[in-house]
């Protein structure tokens, strides 16, 4: 009797192992460029996906043709619905640039169960559009510190350390 109840409990393990316990959404979906050549490598593109009321993001890297598969970001308390999911064009190896209508699409259902895509394709350039303005923003400030020399036999930490220093002497 003890060998049917073995016998059970291993044919029941064996049919569990089968099932897939996953029931994780996938988002397909491919990155474009407009300016690039046929063969371009659009390898390691960033693309983000966000759904509402989850607080967890998903990050994908495109393969070398441009397609990315990323699961559903989702919450354990409670399971995310693709219907309030956005897809965005983070950037990548090189500088991008992207207007706004082809840098967030919305993430819709596909034929295939537990699948989903974007609705309108994440596009890109490489090089500046014409009519705007990519210079890069201003440089920041110098980043240089005042070094005077000091004597080594001082024993003293550089001057850089110490110079803008100035002490605030309050009145009790």
């Amino acid at each position: 009797m003890a060998g049917f109840q073995v016998f059970t409990a291993l044919l029941f393990a064996l049919t569990l192992a089968r099932i897939d316990p996953s029931t994780c959404q996938v988002v397909n979906g491919k990155v474009s460029c407009v300016d690039c050549t046929q063969n371009h490598d659009l390898s390691d593109i960033k693309v983000l996906v966000k759904c509402e009321g989850v607080k967890k993001l998903a990050l994908a890297s495109t393969e070398d043709n441009g397609f990315f598969k990323v699961d559903l970001p989702s919450d354990k308390t409670k399971p995310s619905s693709a219907g309030n999911c956005l897809a965005k064009l983070v950037g990548g190896p090189v500088q991008l640039y992207a207007t706004r209508q082809n840098q967030v699409s919305q993430i819709i259902k596909s034929q295939e169960p537990n699948s989903y895509t974007i609705s309108t394709p994440l596009s890109f350039m490489k090089s500046c559009p014409q009519n705007t303005n990519c210079k890069a923003a201003k440089p920041v400030g110098s980043s240089k510190t005042v070094d005077l020399p000091l004597p080594p036999e001082w024993g003293l930490a550089p001057s850089s350390y110490y110079v803008p220093f100035i002490p605030i002497i309050g009145i009790p």
